[in-house]
């Protein structure tokens, strides 16, 4: 009796130390699942933040407007604070505005007479003028990007990497120009340009045999200002389509995230 007693005592001590090694495997199992599913998720959200997951997101028409009008308004934003702070214009060499072009002949006379810190001097003023213009650019930028179209927004996200500045100087150049003159005229009498270029102009007009020189500043500014303007937003364009840091919100992120994913 007593041998059996052990026995069945012995097998009872084996039935439960098994089961207990199961519920052990089972309760690891679960943990290893559960921190692989958390994992995965962890990864998925961190992709997308980047704008690197490899899982195709759904992009409704809604949301390629509202990422490109972002876009363009981040861009022009950046740019017209770029081009409107001291020397923005004047140490940039891709934006600098040189003495007019068919005045060159002007500018070379009146260096070999002397003149050379005069000539400099105007030089200052015209990009002066720009950066001053510059300030008030972003609010005229703003009635083309409201007015994007679906089929813009289509052509925009699926063109070359300056599709949207493209659309933005096809559909602003006119009427930037229309309000940019007057700003322009203004940033002129601001920053005194016609007073460093009337002397430059007297003095070269007296020289016998040259051919009298009065090209039209407000003109020449307003086109190269704008122009300098474009070349940035340009920038910034390829920026947020190439760079991911660069896509400073969800919709950005979201919307050219898409358009780095696999097909």
């Amino acid at each position: 009796m007593q041998k059996t007693f052990l026995l069945v005592s012995a097998m009872l001590i084996g039935y439960a130390t098994q089961a207990q090694t199961v519920k052990d495997l089972w309760d690891k199992t679960k943990e290893d699942v559960k921190k692989e599913v958390t994992d995965q998720i962890n990864t998925a959200k961190d992709q997308v933040l980047n704008g690197t997951s490899t899982t195709k997101p759904t992009l409704s028409n809604e949301d390629i407007i509202k990422g490109l009008r972002e876009a363009l308004s981040v861009g022009t934003n950046n740019s017209a604070s770029s081009a409107s702070k001291a020397d923005g214009y004047l140490k940039n060499t891709r934006l600098f505005i040189p003495f007019p072009p068919e005045a060159l002949e002007m500018k070379n006379k009146l260096v070999k007479i002397g003149m050379g810190k005069k000539v400099n001097d105007f030089e200052t003023s015209l990009n002066r003028a720009a950066e001053e213009a510059a300030k008030s650019a972003a609010p005229v930028f703003l009635e083309a990007i409201k007015n994007m179209t679906i089929s813009d927004g289509l052509a925009i996200l699926n063109g070359a990497d300056t599709a949207a500045t493209k659309y933005l100087k096809d559909n602003t150049s006119s009427e930037l120009t229309n309000k940019f003159t007057p700003i322009v005229k203004n940033a002129i009498s601001k920053v005194k340009v016609t007073s460093y270029w009337n002397p430059l102009v007297t003095a070269y007009n007296k020289i016998p045999g040259v051919k009298k020189q009065n090209p039209n500043l407000e003109a020449y500014v307003t086109q190269r200002a704008i122009a300098g303007l474009f070349l940035l937003v340009a920038d910034e364009e390829i920026k947020i389509r190439k760079d991911p840091m660069a896509r400073v919100s969800d919709i950005l992120k979201k919307v050219f995230g898409f358009k780095d994913t696999p097909k």
